[in-house]
Order: structure tokens, then sequence, then C-alpha cells
């Protein structure tokens, strides 16, 4: 007995001193480990060496802890200002989920379903025609296939084009819809005076839906967009360094844009970049125009991540965020670039992976990924698969769409 007494005290104390089969999977189970945070520095780091951009932050949070986070390189190189946590980014398209966001508040109170026609709130959009090339030499107006829906300014497949063939993008030009000196009132009613370049529901193309979902927004509350935002998302979670206007007395955090040669990285003037964040305009779109800081951007993604809810707030139920979050696009003819974006489809006003990457040329990520970029080459994105949100901040023209990619590998490892 004795002899048992002991074998059992040390099968005992053996096991006490191994992880328990719960810790042994979630270390195995986690995306951002040390190789990982390894390849996040020196990938980030190479960005500004190789003058691909000025300056770089990321900030990665998984099962609820902060991952990572990191910044290399100048907010504002001319005057040695390096990039921050507290840095100020020009988001640009990364505005769009938050007026989705915005918006879908709205459809939780039973003010509209998707299906609904837009003319029903927005009469405007009634009777829309489509150009159409008849023997790639004559433009013909005819009447539109069916209404545009709500669901279709979702996920950009209302037919608002630019085509150049139909001589679309000179039209867009020439009405001038996103002036910051027009009112949303203002840029509806010029919009729904131009033809459609495709029929509703036939083709992705990415552009004005969000804008038109900001009016609708302002439409359906009776009160501006902007106010109305900040009531329903920026305000309850608290991102107070997120909106249109930046008060004078952090300007001096707001990072510079600079535009990428193949030699060389060029400021682009801050009064082309950054003027309609120091007055208070008419414009407010939907589909750009907020400016934000990282750490306020990772709280809308980590409310996403969970459901609708963050901090005892609740933005949006977790049925809503689901619809979001779930691809919606119709077999339409054609989607552009979104397929340069991998395995994705869209869902409303986030683009949704659908597929593991099917090459190495393709961006990393986890199927039920929803994320979205902007034109800056910002990047944010929600991985429910992993429990885990990532939100990189560069600030460089053209878009870097290989920043993103190495950006991918580096967090989840290379896919081949």
């Amino acid at each position: 007995m004795k002899k048992l007494i002991c074998f059992m005290a040390v099968i005992s104390l053996i096991l006490s001193c191994q992880p328990s089969r719960q810790e042994s999977t979630e270390e195995v189970s986690t995306v951002v480990n040390d190789l990982a945070k390894a390849r996040l520095d020196s990938v980030l780091q190479s960005f500004v060496s190789d003058s691909i951009v000025a300056g770089v932050s990321a900030l990665i949070i998984e099962k609820g802890e902060e991952a990572y986070f990191n910044a290399f390189g100048f907010a504002d190189r001319e005057a040695g200002v390096p990039m921050a946590r507290n840095t100020i980014a020009t988001i640009y398209s990364m505005t769009k989920p938050i007026t989705g966001t915005t918006l879908m508040s709205l459809y939780e109170e039973g003010m509209f379903d998707l299906e609904d026609s837009l003319s029903l709130y927005l009469p405007e959009y009634a009777n829309m025609k489509v150009a159409t090339l008849y023997d790639d030499q004559e433009v013909t107006l005819v009447p539109s296939n069916r209404p545009i829906t709500i669901a279709d300014i979702t996920r950009h497949t209302a037919g608002f084009s630019r085509r150049s063939d139909l001589g679309l993008d000179s039209l867009n030009a020439q009405a001038d819809l996103l002036n910051v000196e027009n009112t949303l009132a203002e840029m509806s009613t010029k919009l729904s005076e131009l033809p459609l370049g495709y029929h509703p529901g036939t083709r992705w193309e990415y552009g004005i839906s969000v804008d038109v979902q900001a009016y609708l927004a302002e439409t359906l509350v009776g009160k501006p967009f902007a106010e109305y935002m900040q009531e329903a998302v920026l305000s309850p979670l608290k991102m107070t360094e997120t909106g249109y206007y930046v008060p004078e007395d952090k300007r001096d955090r707001v990072a510079a844009i600079y535009y990428k040669t193949d030699s060389s990285l060029t400021r682009v003037p801050d009064e082309q970049v950054h003027t309609i964040n120091y007055q208070h305009w008419p414009m407010t779109p939907g589909g750009w125009g907020l400016k934000s800081t990282i750490d306020d951007y990772m709280t809308f993604a980590q409310m996403m991540l969970n459901k609708g809810s963050l901090n005892g707030v609740t933005i949006l139920q977790p049925e809503t965020v689901e619809l979001m979050a779930t691809n919606h696009l119709p077999a339409v003819e054609d989607s552009l670039w979104l397929p340069s974006k991998g395995q994705v489809g869209f869902g409303i006003d986030f683009a949704v992976r659908v597929a593991e990457p099917k090459s190495a040329e393709e961006n990393n990520g986890a199927v039920g990924e929803f994320y979205w970029d902007g034109a800056a080459s910002t990047l944010f994105w929600i991985d429910p698969k992993n429990e885990l949100t990532a939100v990189l901040f560069v600030q460089v023209f053209p878009f870097q769409g290989e920043v993103h990619k190495k950006f991918r590998d580096a967090v989840y490892g290379p896919a081949f």
C-alpha cells in the first residue's frame, strides 16, 4: 500500500508540472506567437527602410488580449514627428463600414428592409435609366430592368458607374458629386440625374453607393448624418478620436500623406488631403472623410468581432453583424477588381472571405474574415475563426497592395 501511495504521489507531481490540455491547445492555436511578432517587426521596419512608406503602425488583438503593437518611421517626416499610437490617420474608405453600421442601426429599428426599393425613401431614384452601348458606337438610355434596392447600395450593385466607354466618367466629373460644398441631399439629386452604367444587381462596381447610404440614414432619422453617426456609433463606443472634423489642438498628431514613386516618397500637400477635416463643410460623405487613431478604429473592429457589443454597450444585434459579414453578391456579370482581393465576396460594407487562398500570391487570411481598406493603404480585418482583429495604418498613395500582402503573411505565416 505504501508503494502504491508513493507511486500515485509521483504521478500527481509529474502531472502538476505539465500544462493542462486546455493551456496546450490555447498555445498551439495562438496566431500571434513569438515567431509572428518577429516577422511583424521585420516586415513593418522594411516598409520604412525600403521607402515604401514614411511611417507605419499596427495593432492586433487576439482572444481579447493585445497581441501586438509597434510603430516605425514618421507620421510627419519633414517635422520629425514619429509614427505613434496616438497618430491620427486619414482612413478614407475605412469610413464605409462605420457608415454601414450606422445605417444598419436603423434597419434594426424596422425603418427599412434591405429588399425595399431605394425610391421608397429617396424618390429621386425612381425610373432610373441605364446607358447602353449599341454596336460599339451609339449610347442609348433604356429603363432599368428593376428598381435599385437598399441591398444594392450596401453591396455596390446599384449600377452607379464611371464607365469611360459610355462617357459616364465625364458626366460624373461635371456633376462634381462629392464636392465638399455639396450637402448629401444635393449630391443625391445630382447622382439620380445621371444614367446608370449597368442594370441594378448585374455588376459589382465600387463607388458612391455608401455616400447614398449616408443620405438615406440622414433622411430616415431627420437629422444630419454626422450627428447621427456620432449618436449611434462613435459616442457609445467612446471613439473620441474619430470624426470628420479635427480640432486645432489635435492637428499636430495628424499624419502627413505621401506619394510613392519608384525612387522616392513625396509629401502630398496638406491642403489636398486634410481640408475636409479642418473646417466644417456641408458634405459629410459616407464613403470616406473620417480620421481616426489606431486604438479608436480597433474599438470598432472589436465591437464587430464581439457581435455588436463591447464594454457593456450594444451597437448592433448579433444577427445584424452576421448579416453584414455574409456574402450577398448575386451572380453578377463581373466584379471588376474585387477578385484581386482574393477569395472574397461582399456583404454589407465589408468584403467577406469565402475560401482559403488558392495561390501564394493571394492575400492570406481565414475563411469567414470580413474587412476593408482605405485609399492611403490602411487596412483592417475581423477574423472570427481566430478571435483576432488587426489594424494597419500607413499613409501612402497610390494604393500599396503589396504592403497588405506582406503584413498578412507576417501575421499568419506564409500560406504556401
